[in-house]
């Protein structure tokens, strides 16, 4: 396993930036964020600015593991929608350059939609995913939804439902527990139901149970990350660990977005040591 950082934690600190500062404190992969407000906001990147963040990658050897494309499946509007599949189709393209022949990062996004929408709905959002998956499969790029708690995917068994309905080795799942830890899921249940189909990982730390619930920076709270690891690591898992810092801890004050990376490096990089695994 490998450890990762979503810029999703800096949406305001340009690239040139942000990557140096992931590198120098010992990161292995950044997962890069293509949503409106952040700096590499995708109608932004134009060529010469996408050849940039190539060679960034390149120059401090990181690799990108994913594309952090968030944008509704469900939306009812045909223009919102079409510049929702705009993005995410353009997620899939952008993997394709930034990949520079290596195995393409895999595309994340969360569904949209309430949980109580799913029996209703779960047909009509199979058919827009197999519509971005097709597409990502069209250019080798695997989409990975992410189950988010308050989304009409939160629990492993639906998103397991949404992979058989869909059938497709290119949809695969983006894994961030925190979503089921303030559930009050155990570590063993979600790993166990997921990791053998997860591209990619998200982790943050919580407390509480949802709806009194709190994200939190890695270090910050009491999750169990050398668990955690260990049973990625019994399941087969050996992608890329990756940290993400919530839009919850980036409403306070003081928010640090550099900072915010450090803390989680330390916490995680120290699981790691702790776990008695390697990375790599």
């Amino acid at each position: 396993m490998k450890l990762g950082y979503s810029t999703w934690g800096m949406p305001t600190v340009p690239i040139d930036i942000a990557i140096p500062h992931l590198a120098n404190l010992g990161y292995d992969g950044v997962e890069l964020t293509i949503i409106p407000r952040f700096t590499t906001e995708l109608s932004t990147l134009d060529a010469a600015e996408r050849k940039r963040i190539a060679s960034l990658l390149e120059q401090h050897n990181l690799a990108l593991p994913a594309i952090a494309a968030h944008s509704s499946l469900l939306d009812m509007d045909p223009e919102a929608h079409a510049k929702n599949m705009w993005r995410l189709k353009g997620g899939v393209d952008l993997a394709v350059e930034l990949a520079q022949g290596a195995e393409p990062s895999a595309v994340n996004t969360t569904p949209g939609g309430k949980p109580e929408d799913w029996d209703r709905n779960k047909d009509f959002l199979a058919e827009r995913v197999g519509e971005l998956v097709e597409y990502g499969a069209s250019r080798g790029v695997t989409i990975a939804m992410e189950p988010h708690v308050g989304a009409i995917i939160d629990t492993p068994a639906k998103v397991l439902e949404l992979l058989e309905i869909v059938n497709s080795p290119y949809l695969k799942v983006n894994f961030d527990i925190s979503h089921f830890d303030i559930i009050g899921m155990s570590t063993e249940e979600t790993v166990a139901a997921l990791a053998a189909v997860s591209a990619h990982t998200h982790v943050k730390d919580q407390r509480g149970i949802a709806p009194d619930h709190e994200f939190l920076i890695p270090g910050e709270g009491p999750f169990d990350y050398v668990g955690y690891l260990k049973a990625m690591q019994a399941q087969g898992y050996d992608g890329f660990i990756t940290a993400e810092v919530s839009f919850m801890v980036q409403a306070r004050e003081d928010y640090d977005p550099l900072a915010a990376a450090t803390l989680s490096y330390e916490t995680l990089s120290n699981a790691f040591k702790e776990a008695g695994i390697a990375r790599g």
